[in-house]
């Protein structure tokens, strides 16, 4: 039995950076006007050095999205468990790495391409969500940390899609939480 050789650390490291790349420009072009070749562009790789790592479009967007996600749920549980910081500080962080950095392009896009190719990206759209809440009902705790939590989330969801910056996310989150979380 051949047992593969794992990859190492500059194969990985370059195919983090064309993740990190693609979801770049997925996020400012938007999933239908992205082209391989411009990732490849980006990525500073060549095109059939693109196709080596992702067979096509769907699949580079699907491994970009899917990476961020895990990171974005690390790096929420990361800051929620930081309990030498303030709740609300913790939880203002929490929602700018779970949802922050996607104010803007990325934010109407990607729910039209999974409402549109409801496979694209698998079980990971329901889980990830609903492990966040888990993290924001533990961290805000008490009988109403189930309630604080989903609106909390439901006030994220719309400000990703009234405001245009970061900034005016988090301003605007950061009141949310002052109002909701004692």
């Amino acid at each position: 039995m051949v047992v593969p050789e794992a990859p190492d650390a500059t194969e990985t490291g370059r195919r983090d950076a064309v993740l990190e790349s693609a979801l770049l420009t997925f996020a400012r072009y938007g999933y239908r006007k992205t082209s391989m070749e411009e990732v490849a562009r980006v990525a500073q790789i060549s095109r059939p050095g693109l196709y080596f790592l992702f067979s096509s479009k769907q699949d580079l967007f699907r491994a970009a999205v899917t990476r961020a996600i895990e990171q974005d749920l690390a790096a929420a549980e990361e800051i929620l468990a930081d309990t030498g910081k303030p709740l609300r500080e913790r939880l203002v962080g929490a929602f700018d790495r779970w949802a922050g950095r996607y104010v803007g392009p990325m934010s109407r896009d990607v729910p039209a391409v999974i409402e549109q190719n409801p496979d694209l990206l698998g079980a990971i759209t329901d889980t990830a969500p609903k492990r966040f809440e888990e993290l924001v009902v533990a961290a805000v705790g008490g009988e109403t940390a189930a309630g604080v939590a989903q609106t909390l989330i439901s006030a994220s969801v719309g400000l990703k899609h009234q405001v245009e910056t970061r900034e005016a996310y988090l301003g605007r989150m950061a009141t949310a939480v002052h109002l909701l979380v004692p």
